[in-house]
């Protein structure tokens, strides 16, 4: 089945990808295999179309909140997607690509053992590649994971940014932006470089393409600066030398810089003009980090940069966000606020919630807060130190929440769960 799908794949549209993926899973037992990728928002799943026709009665959208199919895809589960019938099993399988989420797929089983979950655990695994491998040049894939059109500084910021989550053995790095089709100023990075986890947020003035542009140059300037071996602050001079050469003044961007030694837990970190950082430790304490910031990137106040230091235990999470999150406001003039912010976090990650989904609830709370429609950009970068160790001793599921165990499965309990 995988050696079939992998040969195949090379010279294949995106088109042909769920009739292949079809046919090749026939050899482990397989009958259907259907590919469902999450949207933009991670609201909704949407039914990659093939060459052939679909199925009468599987739908084309299936949402997120409320569905069975929306619960394997929050907690990462194999779950039956429908009642035992005859002797065909029905399973929803989480579609990842590492450790980022991007969809599921529906699979028509003619056994129900062991063996069978590993095989469409394996066939997922290999489906998620080949989609990651077609989405940058396949404008079908982007049509279908958009909801509605996306503004042109949107457009290039989502083709700047890295995945939205990432894990290995040390650190688990997740993200999450809003307003998604009208996203401008706003922009993250991470990178990992050896024992090193680089971790950045940029938040550029206004709310515009020209706010696009000036958060892409800021995001151009710093990876340029890095990957030539520049520290913290050369970094953030870097960038404050692009903006300044490009806009004369006109246009600044604020920021905060920081690197995590995974070795030691030692967290470095720089504020140009930004709201601090927070750590949240043992589910009960947070810091916020305070450090003299610097001035925003682009203005040459001549406020000197000062590298600050924090020592973290294993299990601390490092929180970056724009002021986008806290300023949020509803009619009454009252913000979400950095206390709601907090607490959010805490709770549900206490909840056993992977940290996607709780970024992902926590962005759908805030648009409600809001009542849908935000004024300014909001993000939030979130990174926990697992520990020093570079070989994973967990899954790559368990190390974004995720559950490596899956559910009981028990044929008599339905498409209600497991």
């Amino acid at each position: 089945m995988l050696a079939d799908l992998l040969d195949t794949s090379h010279l294949m549209p995106v088109e042909l990808l769920p009739a292949k993926a079809t046919e090749c899973a026939r050899a482990a037992g397989f009958r259907r295999v259907l590919i469902y990728l999450a949207d933009l928002r991670r609201q909704t799943l949407c039914l990659l179309p093939g060459d052939d026709p679909v199925d009468e009665g599987h739908e084309k959208v299936l949402h997120v909140e409320g569905t069975v199919a929306g619960r394997a895809f929050q907690y990462g589960d194999v779950l039956p997607a429908a009642p035992p019938g005859g002797d065909v099993f029905e399973w929803w399988v989480p579609l990842l690509d590492g450790t980022e989420r991007i969809g599921l797929l529906r699979v028509s089983a003619e056994r129900n053992d062991a063996e069978a979950r590993e095989d469409m655990k394996s066939l997922a695994a290999l489906v998620a590649l080949i989609v990651v491998s077609k989405r940058g040049t396949s404008d079908a894939l982007a049509r279908l994971t958009r909801a509605r059109p996306m503004s042109l500084a949107a457009e290039m910021q989502w083709n700047l940014l890295p995945p939205r989550t990432y894990a290995d053995g040390r650190v688990t790095v997740s993200a999450a932006l809003e307003p998604a089709y009208d996203i401008s100023g706003d922009v993250f990075e991470y990178a990992v470089d050896g024992s090193a986890v680089h971790l950045t947020i940029f938040d550029a003035m206004g709310h515009d393409t020209a706010a696009g542009l000036s958060g892409a140059l800021a995001l151009g300037a710093c990876r340029n600066a890095r990957r030539q071996g520049a520290g913290l602050l050369a970094k953030a001079e870097a960038v404050e030398a692009a903006l300044v050469e490009q806009y004369d003044h006109r246009r600044y961007v604020t920021g905060v810089l920081a690197t995590l030694d995974t070795r030691t837990g030692t967290l470095e970190w720089i504020n140009r003009g930004h709201h601090p950082p927070i750590i949240i430790r043992g589910n009960r304490w947070t810091t916020h980090l305070r450090c003299r910031p610097a001035h925003p990137m682009g203005t040459e106040l001549g406020l000197p940069g000062t590298v600050c230091q924090e020592h973290l235990q294993p299990g601390d999470r490092i929180v970056l966000y724009t002021d986008g999150i806290t300023e949020a406001r509803r009619a009454g003039d009252r913000e979400f606020g950095l206390d709601r912010f907090t607490d959010f976090l805490i709770r549900h990650h206490a909840d056993g919630l992977p940290v996607p989904e709780t970024l992902r609830r926590l962005i759908q709370a805030v648009l409600d807060y809001h009542d849908g429609r935000l004024q300014d950009d909001a993000t939030v970068l979130m990174c926990e130190w697992i520990g020093p160790h570079l070989e994973p001793a967990r899954t790559a599921a368990d190390l974004t929440g995720l559950s490596s165990d899956g559910p009981c499965f028990d044929t008599e309990a339905g498409a209600d769960g497991a």
